[in-house]
């Protein structure tokens, strides 16, 4: 079962290791992303801010929409981070299963309206969120499970 998908450009640390894992009650978190499945050095950060006891996995986007979609992910109580908006519309907009995005840290880039203290989306963007709210999937704002969820699509 995914609890909740969550764009964070830092991928797996402690903000998302702990207050997300446990605040969400999942026992599995799912790195998608396409650069870090090559990279050992980013893969073994990650394995080391893991809680212990949760299982981590780490795909890229293709294999993660194919394990989703496969059935193979639904004996856990599954947490996916993923890196960029991008990335969380690909997984939303193939997988049934994911009804639910958070924004959590998307970085100040060229060409970008910060739309809370911690998002900042391009032109671009803004229409991957408009696409998957438009699609039933609830966008949401919050850095930690405790704070208030802002509509992502009101904040454009």
């Amino acid at each position: 079962m995914v609890l909740m998908t969550r764009v964070d450009c830092r991928l797996l640390h402690g903000q998302t290791a702990v207050s997300w894992t446990s605040g969400l009650g999942a026992d599995c978190i799912l790195i998608a992303n396409d650069a870090v499945v090559d990279d050992n050095l980013r893969k073994t950060t990650m394995k080391l801010a893991k809680p212990a006891g949760t299982k981590l996995v780490i795909k890229n986007i293709e294999d993660s929409i194919t394990a989703l979609n496969s059935g193979v992910t639904d004996k856990y109580k599954l947490f996916i981070v993923v890196e960029s908006i991008e990335d969380a519309a690909k997984l939303a907009l193939a997988v049934k299963a994911v009804d639910k995005v958070n924004l959590g840290l998307v970085k100040t880039r060229e060409g970008t309206k910060n739309i809370s203290k911690s998002v900042n989306v391009l032109p671009e963007e803004e229409t991957l969120i408009h696409k998957m709210a438009d699609a039933g999937i609830e966008v949401e704002i919050r850095q930690v499970p405790n704070d208030k969820k802002i509509d992502a699509v009101r904040a454009l």
